[in-house]
């Protein structure tokens, strides 16, 4: 049976001619033969993706970028209800973290929401051209700030936020982070 898009190069047949072959043709466009292909005086190395190279962190090699890296890993592990008054007023909740070195050791701060947030307001300002690879804070909430459930959630989000800021070579030898970390 004939499609649709059949088209015939000659006058239709009729009666002793039905039984003849019709000619078909393609339905839309011709394709043209390397019409979709780059030529070669188009091809160059700049127009490549740069190639992707790993760095082993343990591996102990001294140059400028590699000292950047000195931070295995950290982990927000826990944090503490400082109350101001029998009423909450004035209390305050301290987190407790803890980053892991390359060398083995580790390091325990504790810091308050607001100093996360001076961390923050600092790196952007810092670092103008990488305000993308700076995560935004969890949330506040006057209502729930001492809620096990919300604290929960927030030490996720300041882990998360301390992940990307600590295990970056462009914030990781930063003197702001130096900074957050040691004062």
């Amino acid at each position: 049976m004939a499609s649709a898009v059949e088209r015939h190069s000659g006058p239709i047949p009729h009666g002793d001619d039905a039984n003849d072959v019709c000619e078909t043709q393609q339905p839309y466009w011709p394709i043209v033969a390397g019409a979709f292909r780059r030529n070669t005086s188009s091809l160059s190395v700049d127009s490549l993706p740069p190639a992707i190279t790993l760095r082993d962190n343990d591996t102990i090699e001294h140059s400028d970028r590699n000292a950047a890296c000195w931070a295995r890993g950290v982990d927000v592990v826990n944090y503490t209800v400082v109350n101001g008054s029998a009423t909450n007023i004035g209390a305050f909740v301290v987190w407790i973290v803890r980053v892991q070195t390359l060398n083995g050791g580790h390091i325990n701060i504790r810091k308050r929401y607001s100093e996360f947030e001076g961390l923050r307001a600092q790196l952007i300002q810092s670092f103008p051209g990488f305000e993308a690879a700076v995560p935004v804070l969890p949330p506040k909430s006057f209502i729930s700030r001492f809620r096990p459930a919300f604290l929960d959630k927030r030490r996720a989000g300041l882990q998360y936020f301390l992940h990307c800021i600590i295990l970056n070579p462009e914030f990781s030898a930063s003197p702001v982070l130096r900074d957050f970390l040691f004062s």
